[in-house]
């Protein structure tokens, strides 16, 4: 590995380690250094990973404490996420496979779906997701008024975070 390399290599970790502690820290309710094991899924993809909830699972057994205490300590949770983020393991699917994906939904061609309905088939179809994940998602992607999500508003959004 050149200088350079070397360099940009240090600076992207150190932007890891910046960004790992600031989303972790959302979580951290009491600034201990740990957070309930069940805000990993979230974190994890607050972070742009997108891992499978096999591979969720996997992830938080691998950062969990021996004994089981429902809690992840922060120390264990950045040296994991700092090995995928640099691995770039997990990435999120292109722009246009999740343009695919919703156009395979929005069969008469409008541009939107029905928010209840992408709950229903997020829930019902393919790997399902939980509810919070779902409430999560929609509260950023349907409208209030309409109840309608506008997908490539979305995906547009999705690809700024």
């Amino acid at each position: 590995m050149s200088k350079v390399e070397a360099r940009e290599h240090a600076a992207q970790r150190e932007h890891f380690a910046r960004e790992i502690k600031s989303k972790f820290a959302l979580f951290d309710k009491d600034a201990r250094g740990h957070c309930d094991v069940r805000e990993v899924g979230t974190i994890v993809r607050a972070l742009g990973a997108c891992p499978s909830e096999l591979e969720l699972r996997d992830m938080i057994t691998e950062v969990e404490e021996e004994e089981p205490t429902g809690f992840i300590r922060f120390e264990k949770f950045e040296r994991m996420m700092t090995r995928v983020l640099m691995e770039n393991q997990f990435a999120r699917d292109p722009e246009e496979k999740l343009l695919a994906a919703f156009r395979a939904i929005d069969t008469e061609g409008k541009g939107h779906i029905e928010a209840e309905k992408l709950r229903e088939l997020l829930t019902s179809k393919g790997e399902k997701f939980t509810v919070e994940e779902i409430d999560d998602m929609l509260s950023f992607a349907a409208d209030t008024e309409t109840g309608l999500v506008h997908y490539e508003d979305y995906i547009t959004l999705l690809e700024l975070q």
